[in-house]
């Protein structure tokens, strides 16, 4: 029916190249396996802005980073450094490490502790940055959401 149905005609395609462009990703998520959309996310980015990434990480996910909770997120911390690998840099607030009841030693190797998120946020804005609010929410099956009865 919905090919029948076309009051406002076919949506027009435009798959064009994007200039190098570098972004700064806003990251605060309640459920640190949240982190696991952050990495679809970067991946489906990263590759066409070609530009400079950074994540910094400012809410509850940063205990992922802890090498104390290595084992309890391993899957998440190994796509985290991969993310590293392919050269996107990890900053977590100090502010909010230190109310976590964190210090610098206690992250893995790949994260660099910066002095506040937000002020980093804006000091990378100043520098050209684009701000990227990674909002952790997967469409994996929406299209199916308002009829379950579909889900393939």
């Amino acid at each position: 029916m919905a090919e029948d149905f076309a009051p406002y005609g076919t949506a027009k395609v435009d798959m064009h190249e994007y200039p190098k462009i570098d972004a700064v990703f806003d990251v605060n998520y309640e459920d640190p396996k949240k982190l696991n959309i952050l990495y679809n996310f970067m991946k489906n980015t990263a590759k066409p802005l070609k530009g400079d990434m950074v994540v910094v990480t400012h809410g509850p996910e940063l205990r992922v980073f802890a090498k104390e909770n290595y084992e309890k997120y391993q899957g998440i911390v190994d796509k985290m450094a991969e993310l590293s690998e392919m050269g996107v840099k990890f900053s977590m607030c100090n502010n909010a490490m230190t109310a976590a009841g964190f210090k610098s030693d206690d992250m893995h190797g790949f994260i660099t502790v910066v002095p506040a998120g937000f002020p980093e946020i804006a000091y990378l804005q100043s520098k050209g940055y684009k701000y990227v609010n990674p909002l952790p929410l997967s469409v994996k099956d929406v299209r199916y959401l308002d009829q379950p009865d579909l889900k393939k």
